[in-house]
């Protein structure tokens, strides 16, 4: 039985391709977000943050945290300083949009704030571990 488990350990043991998975994965499904911003724009961002008396300008920054960053993370370029752009992305939409959600918890036993916590701890994971070797500049 001990080899079978060393076996697989064996087999399993990447995390270079653990690290390229994770940017991959959490890098598109952001970007999903920031193209939907393109194409629908950011007036109702300007809009929220204006009603708390912050310029409406502020709300281009979106731009930084759902498409120049998740870039940078799949393709592991500055990309410890993507994640942490990243991860206050996630964090200020958060606070703008969602903090009625901290206390609830959905039809299926969900947190309210099940998606936010994954994109935010994703963000911060990709940022302790860096690129890995699967990248334009490893350990970025």
């Amino acid at each position: 039985m001990e080899n079978i488990i060393n076996g697989f350990n064996r087999l399993v043991n990447r995390p270079d391709a653990g690290r390229l998975i994770l940017r991959l994965t959490f890098g598109v499904l952001v970007i999903f977000h920031g193209v939907a911003k393109i194409f629908h724009g950011t007036q109702w961002i300007s809009a929220m943050l204006e009603a708390k008396g912050i310029p409406g300008f502020v709300a281009y920054g979106v731009f930084a945290g759902e498409i120049i960053a998740p870039l940078l993370i799949i393709l592991g370029y500055m990309t410890r300083p993507a994640a942490l752009i990243y991860a206050l992305n996630i964090l200020i939409a958060t606070l703008l949009v969602g903090q009625h959600k901290f206390f609830t918890v959905t039809k299926v036993g969900a947190w309210g704030l099940e998606n936010e916590a994954l994109f935010f701890f994703g963000a911060i994971c990709i940022m302790l571990l860096g690129a890995g070797k699967y990248s334009i500049k490893p350990d970025s």
